[in-house]
């Protein structure tokens, strides 16, 4: 793809978004619902598009789980549809006044949000993202412009297509959603420098992708990042709870970024609970520090790098510590701000940990597994951020838009 053809799909991103903006509820949302039936009637052609990226992916010798979160059947396309009906429910953040004031001079002053214009999200072999993303972008008011993996091309041509012509049954511009086709890595750094045209940046995928990001975007954007998320047994914790938390954690789903990679302890219950968290925990592999070796001798050695590690798979650091200040500290040092959990009887431990760890999430007596915008009642997300600016935790509709100040007078001038 050349320059030109870059800059010429953020141009239409661009006056799209402007449509979209300014679209109703009642638009938005039936666009929704006209591509969830689209999606579902047309499910052969997405199929035959998927059954093509898979193919290559394993003649490629690609990974069976990177395979398997290629692939697409009836129930994740009905899924998908299921997804965007969803999100069609929620309610539109666009127009809501967030705060409002009147001025001793008689100004009405109202802070009310508003579409962030043309959302970019860069991701990789996960088709239903291209749903997905379309879909929280659209009822938010933004424009989709969106960058897929190789390996999923066809599927990410087909499920646009349909998306598309969802939005041209609902009277909205096609090109509320484009998908830039060239997938090299030339056509993807200019894709993150698009400043004329991109409003915000998200990118959807591993450390590779991050980096790259971080390397060569030049327009604003929010680092869906890392998860080492940690578990802290506390001195007055609830061990039985405590052990159910760490299991929930760690192995219900090991490969998302809100699964557990750290376990923490603090000494005055390391020998009762540790014995029993590696029995627990049968079939993942525990490294750890000096302290937790001397207790569960199956732990094997730990590095620093494995402290600060998001192993995404059955393994887990351990620490022993002889502190809450020292919990603490190990936290903040080794974790990347997602979720760090609690499990303490205290109240006061409780509250200096929620206020003293840095993170997006922090979970008192809970699994970590919940920082996720289903589970926090957003009905959708489209990452998690990790930074501190504009959002911060699972970004839902809301985290989708920004804000401007709307002021109503009556001829006040200033004196």
């Amino acid at each position: 793809m050349t320059q030109g053809a870059m800059a010429e799909l953020g141009r239409r991103a661009k006056a799209a978004s402007r449509v979209i903006a300014t679209a109703s509820t009642g638009a938005k949302d039936e666009a929704l619902h006209a591509s969830a039936d689209l999606l579902v009637d047309r499910a052969p052609e997405v199929l035959d598009a998927n059954a093509k990226d898979v193919e290559k992916a394993r003649a490629d010798g690609v990974a069976p789980t990177v395979v398997d979160r290629l692939r697409l059947d009836d129930a994740r396309i009905e899924g998908m549809a299921n997804g965007l009906r969803k999100v069609a429910a929620l309610p539109d953040p666009v127009g809501e006044i967030v705060e409002g004031r009147t001025r001793p001079n008689g100004l009405v002053i109202e802070k009310v949000r508003v579409p962030l214009g043309v959302v970019a999200i860069v991701y990789e072999n996960r088709p239903n993202v291209t749903s997905d993303a379309f879909g929280l972008c659209l009822k938010s008011g933004n424009a989709a412009f969106l960058r897929g993996s190789s390996g999923a091309l066809q599927s990410n041509i087909a499920i646009a297509t349909v998306l598309r012509e969802g939005l041209t049954k609902a009277g909205l511009p096609a090109d509320a959603l484009l998908l830039v086709e060239d997938t090299s890595y030339e056509a993807a750094t200019e894709f993150m420098r698009l400043r004329d045209s991109i409003d915000c940046l998200i990118p959807r995928g591993g450390p590779s992708l991050i980096k790259a990001v971080l390397d060569n975007a030049t327009v604003p954007y929010v680092i869906d990042g890392d998860g080492n998320c940690h578990v802290y047994v506390d001195e007055h914790a609830d061990l039985d709870q405590a052990l159910d938390i760490l299991v929930n954690a760690k192995t219900q789903r090991p490969s998302v970024c809100n699964a557990a990679e750290s376990l923490v302890v603090h000494e005055a219950v390391a020998r009762e609970f540790l014995p029993r968290a590696a029995r627990a925990l049968e079939g993942v592999e525990l490294v750890g520090d000096d302290a937790s070796r001397a207790i569960v001798d199956t732990v094997a050695p730990a590095t620093d790098d494995d402290f600060a590690t998001e192993f995404l798979a059955l393994k887990m650091s351990v620490a022993v510590v002889p502190s809450l200040d020292a919990a603490i500290d190990h936290v903040n040092r080794y974790g990347t701000g997602h979720t760090e959990a609690i499990c303490t009887t205290d109240l006061h431990t409780a509250e200096r940990f929620q206020r003293e760890v840095d993170a997006a999430a922090v979970v008192v007596n809970a699994s970590t597994r919940f920082t996720d915008g289903e589970e926090f009642g957003f009905g959708a997300e489209i990452g998690i951020s990790t930074q501190k600016l504009h959002a911060r935790g699972p970004m839902g509709l809301r985290e989708l838009t920004t804000t401007k100040y709307v002021v109503h007078g009556e001829g006040q001038i200033r004196t």
